[in-house]
């Protein structure tokens, strides 16, 4: 029974949330706990960190704030880490809000910039921060959409950037996937934003449940008590035995045991009436082949009225694609999956083919999809069941395991809010995929958010430019990854003070009536090392004598002063020495300690001091203010910004034809996905000579960069040189793709960011802005032009 005091607290908070109550009326279903909580938060005007499981729901929190934005005469800017989120979430904003209200800014798309509310990537957001922007007038919201994506060691300094810098007049919405650390993250939005109210849900609105796919049983991972399964634990044992050989251990399955196709396991999970099911496998080429296998094993999940629905829509989506381009994306056999319910989600599609799967998921209408991670970041498409066929993905650089923080994310996609009452994560089991491994990633609560924020040469060159550099230095200090160094040295610090109380009340206990025991104790130590070194130098081939010789007499003389010394005939000598060693250890932990305590003070200040270093050596800056070609750099976005800023400095386009230039400046953007066996093509001429000076630039900014401690410039990449090069001189899609391992999505990413570069290039230089706006034109035509792409 509630107390009266807690009565009149509920009709006080009623009270001050009626725009709460009024946006809530228009869902048709009641706010959970912490959506009422954060809704009611952000109206009282605080900012808000909402931290809560894939589905849970905490985009109602961002929408409300776009609500406000709207009943206030402010606006919202709604920013996310991905342009297909950034799309997704235009159509539901405009269907909620009306198309005159919300707009979309992605980079290549601009759609009614100056309305009330604006969906956009972090990086545009940014780059009106630095600009100054008009559109920034009014702005009273900024939603943080996957605020945790900060945590990227590529993108993530974007969000610290915008954080940091936005105006202290706006309210700030963090959305992030459940953290162990939010109350940090939490008490970092505090310091930099001010009133910020952290706000953790871990309820699920869906149930999850474990399995373990073995043999053709589907079995629970988990028994009531949370321990493994014994019934797993015993079929594991049976299938083990199956293996005959080790050398079979290595393989997916061996040729004994049991493992379904994938086109078995969509077959089963229809039987068991768990479709629709996402299938995550960790690459693109493994995606298409599990539709291919599906489509030789007849599967087919569809009935008659849902394919002719599935293909009204796939050809809506593909309407504006000539016909030799849908030749070349393989069109048929696409829509033949589609058709059957089955499809393939990944970076590598065409992005009009990506947006038809999406859509078509959501519907209900594709029931199997099997999609690499990309699919798990925030995009709306939940499912009943979630499979995962291995715990280890390719990262870029190696094979590691998939971290709790990822499995979460994946699994979480499992149970769709209002249509199942249960979501089901499936593990299949191999020799490398054992219960053991499923259950840790499954029951692990702790994934921190931990930052990744650098200083660029870009960001360096704004922040000099609009606050000076003492200014700005100080700016950085206000960084997630300072914070989190500082809150690191607050702990090195407490370990230092105590071990310095030990060492103090050692070096009591063992004081010695007949001197300095100390002294004493250091000679044992030097002893003990000295008869290492001869040790080990005995048995080591082509031994010095001389050498051996110097240490034998050091040796003599060590243990002769040892002996003379007072505290040698103590009776409490060797108490006192065990006690001394105590102490001579603790001693050399506080080396490390201290040492540790400097690498992390004011860790980010000396890497934007490094990077300075660089900038005013090569006449960006002098003192507290840019110069001239501090302006061309401030406009480049890129990770090469440096190396593009210097090209431009030196005259390298200038000569170049608009296909030359789209040519040479792809080799600062692409990056090619697999080690290549023989050096790429690229085209003779012009081309080739910029590229040599390139080359030569990227190498003498090399060693500038490593005498100033800096690694930010990456080396140039030849494998887009060709393929862009003969697009931009009108080549055919199926033409220039031919003889290369670039997909189509792949191909359409890598033009749209070239297109993105060209833009920045043409804004920095007004010399060059003639020729970069003619090779806009020739590479955004065809499969570039259908639609905008991903990030």
């Amino acid at each position: 029974m509630k107390t009266p005091a807690a009565k009149y607290e509920k009709s006080r908070e009623g009270n001050s949330a009626l725009l709460t109550e009024e946006f809530a009326s228009t869902f048709s279903f009641p706010f959970d706990d912490f959506q009422n909580k954060a809704c009611r938060a952000v109206e009282s005007g605080k900012g808000v960190l909402v931290a809560a499981p894939t589905g849970a729901g905490k985009t109602v929190v961002g929408e409300f704030a776009a609500f406000l934005a709207i009943r206030h005469g402010r606006k919202c800017f709604y920013t996310t880490p991905i342009k297909a989120l950034s799309n997704q979430k235009y159509q539901e904003f405009v269907t909620r809000f009306g198309s005159q209200r919300v707009g979309l800014l992605t980079g290549d798309t601009t759609i009614n910039s100056e309305a009330d509310i604006l969906v956009m990537t972090t990086e545009v957001l940014r780059n009106m921060l630095y600009a100054g922007s008009n559109t920034l007038s009014s702005l009273g919201y900024v939603v943080m959409d996957e605020v945790h994506y900060l945590a990227d060691k590529f993108r993530g300094a974007v969000w610290e950037e915008v954080l940091i810098h936005l105006m202290e007049s706006v309210q700030v919405i963090s959305l992030s996937a459940t953290v162990s650390n939010a109350e940090e993250f939490g008490d970092w939005l505090q310091f930099i934003r001010g009133d910020t109210e952290v706000i953790v849900s871990e309820n699920r609105p869906v149930p999850l449940y474990q399995h373990i796919l073995i043999d053709n049983s589907l079995v629970d991972l988990f028994v009531e008590n949370g321990h493994v399964n014994p019934e797993i634990l015993r079929r594991e044992r049976e299938a083990m035995r199956r293996i005959r050989t080790p050398r079979e251990r290595g393989k997916s399955w061996p040729e004994g045991g049991h493992r379904l196709s994938r086109a078995e396991v969509i077959e089963k999970l229809n039987r068991e009436h768990m479709l629709p099911a996402i299938t995550f496998i960790f690459s693109r080429l493994g995606c298409d082949s599990a539709v291919r296998q599906c489509l030789s094993s007849g599967v087919r999940l569809t009935t008659s009225d849902e394919r002719k629905e599935i293909r009204e829509t796939a050809l809506r989506y593909t309407q504006s694609i000539e016909e030799e381009d849908l030749l070349t994306l393989g069109f048929d056999e696409w829509m033949n999956a589609l058709e059957r319910g089955i499809a393939a989600h990944h970076a590598g599609l065409l992005p009009s083919f990506k947006s038809a799967v999406e859509d078509l998921f959501q519907r209900g209408l594709i029931k199997a999809v099997f999609a690499t991670e990309t699919l798990a970041l925030g995009i709306n498409m939940p499912a009943r069941t979630v499979v995962l066929e291995k715990l280890v993905k390719w990262n870029g650089e190696a094979h590691v395991p998939v971290t709790p923080g990822e499995y979460t994310q994946l699994t979480g996609r499992a149970g769709r809010r209002g249509i199942d009452i249960e979501g089901n994560a499936v593990v299949q089991w191999s020799p490398t995929v054992d219960s053991a491994t499923a259950a840790g990633l499954a029951s692990t609560r702790t994934y921190p958010l931990r930052s990744s924020f650098s200083p660029t040469y870009n960001m360096a060159i704004n922040l000099i430019s609009q606050f000076g550099r003492e200014r700005a230095r100080g700016s950085l200090e206000s960084s997630f990854a300072q914070f989190q160094a500082d809150r690191a040295v607050v702990g090195l610090t407490r370990q230092l003070h105590k071990n310095e109380v030990a060492i103090t009340d050692f070096d009591k206990v063992s004081q010695c009536h007949l001197g300095d025991f100390r002294e004493y104790a250091e000679m044992r130590r030097e002893i003990k090392e000295t008869e290492t070194l001869l040790s080990h130098r005995q048995v080591k081939k082509g031994f010095d004598s001389r050498q051996r010789a110097h240490l034998e007499t050091e040796l003599v003389d060590l243990r002769k002063r040892m002996r003379n010394h007072p505290c040698h005939t103590c009776n409490d000598r060797e108490a006192h020495a065990r006690i001394a060693e105590r102490a001579s250890r603790l001693r050399k932990e506080n080396i490390g300690l201290l040492s540790r305590v400097e690498n992390r003070t004011h860790v980010i200040a000396r890497t934007f001091d490094h990077v300075c270093d660089v900038l005013t050596e090569l006449g960006y800056i002098a003192g507290e203010k840019t110069l001239p070609q501090g302006q061309i750099l401030a406009k480049i976005y890129t990770e090469s910004d440096l190396l593009l800023s210097e090209a431009i400095r030196a005259d390298l386009f200038d000569h170049l034809s608009a296909s030359e230039l789209i040519s040479v400046l792809s080799s600062i953007i692409f990056q090619g996905r697999s080690s290549q066996t023989h050096a790429p093509r690229i085209p003779t001429g012009s081309v080739q000579s910029a590229l040599s000076e390139v080359i030569r630039l990227w190498a003498k900014l090399e060693v500038i960069e490593n005498a100033h401690q800096v690694t930010t410039q990456r080396e140039p990449d030849f494998g887009f040189c060709w393929i862009s090069f003969r697009w931009a001189n009108g080549h055919s899609l199926q033409s220039v793709l031919k003889d290369s391992d670039l997909s189509v999505g792949d191909f359409v990413r890598s033009a749209k960011q070239l297109v993105d570069l060209l833009q920045q290039v043409s804004v920095a230089s007004e010399k060059l802005r003639p020729k970069c706006l003619e090779a806009m034109k020739k590479l955004d035509r065809g499969v570039v032009a259908y639609m905008t792409s991903d990030t």
